[in-house]
């Protein structure tokens, strides 16, 4: 298949360069906040909507600092030790999810001691809104022929211009559809009911774990890393074997047995 050339850049100012993975950050960002004032309506979120307009900016800051810290940690190690100050290069891009999701975490749980909510019954509530952005930024990174998939024949296979004249799996599609459309529906028919603190929260770590795990294997690994275990694992498999066990963990344990509405 052809690679619909886009233009990454969105929107050219002359003084600003507006891309669109920028703006699918936008785009998740305010699906995520109108979809939480639908189940603050309906009394099925612990946040107002005031308190949830602040806690967006917080999330906001969480994903960018924690995005780029663990990228820097996970991925470009070697550099940060050798040009600490390359950790605010951020003009030569670098964000991982994992990096990402731990921002969030902390955030969450600050965001929720401060106004006296349990931190994993904000988790529970939050956790539905987040495949949103991760399948837009999947898209943005197909826009941008990032992050291409490995070589293969499959009939949908697409050549990437930046990775060769090689035709590629649309690993970014994959993860767009498992990650964004297929998680999201999962966790908002799961959240639509009262569970145990946790298992929403759980069900997320679970089924991002497994699918990011699953795509690997046809996503090009990063070529600074190459494979990091047994000629197969890549550095992306490894940062998602713990979400799994902890969304198990939480999934199963049995510590409360109420219920609680948590979404």
């Amino acid at each position: 298949m052809t690679y619909p050339l886009i233009d990454p850049v969105a929107l050219d100012l002359g003084f600003i360069q507006i891309h669109w993975y920028g703006l699918m950050y936008v785009f998740g960002f305010l699906a995520g906040y109108g979809l939480s004032l639908r189940r603050i309506n309906q009394g099925r979120f612990p946040l107002t909507q005031e308190q949830m307009s602040d806690f967006l900016g917080w999330i906001a800051i969480g994903v960018i600092l924690g995005g780029r810290v663990g990228y820097m940690l996970f991925y470009q190690t070697e550099q940060l030790v050798a040009d600490p100050l390359s950790l605010f290069y951020i003009w030569e891009g670098g964000m991982a999810f994992h990096g990402g999701l731990l921002g969030v975490i902390g955030i969450t749980w600050w965001f929720a001691r401060k106004h006296q909510i349990r931190p994993l019954v904000l988790g529970d509530a939050l956790a539905p809104l987040i495949p949103i952005g991760l399948g837009l930024g999947r898209l943005g990174n197909f826009i941008g022929g990032e992050l291409w998939g490995r070589v293969s024949d499959v009939p949908w296979a697409i050549v990437f211009p930046a990775a060769g004249p090689d035709p590629r799996h649309p690993s970014q599609l994959y993860q767009m559809a498992l990650e964004g459309f297929v998680l999201f529906c999962i966790l908002w028919w799961f959240s639509s009911t009262d569970r145990k603190p946790g298992q929403v929260t759980g069900l997320f770590l679970i089924g991002y774990g497994v699918f990011r795990f699953a795509v690997e294997f046809v996503r090009e690994p990063d070529a600074h890393l190459g494979f990091i275990w047994l000629n197969w694992m890549t550095m992306g498999q490894l940062l998602t074997l713990p979400m799994i066990a902890i969304g198990i963990w939480l999934f199963i344990r049995d510590k409360e047995s109420a219920r609680a509405r948590v979404s």
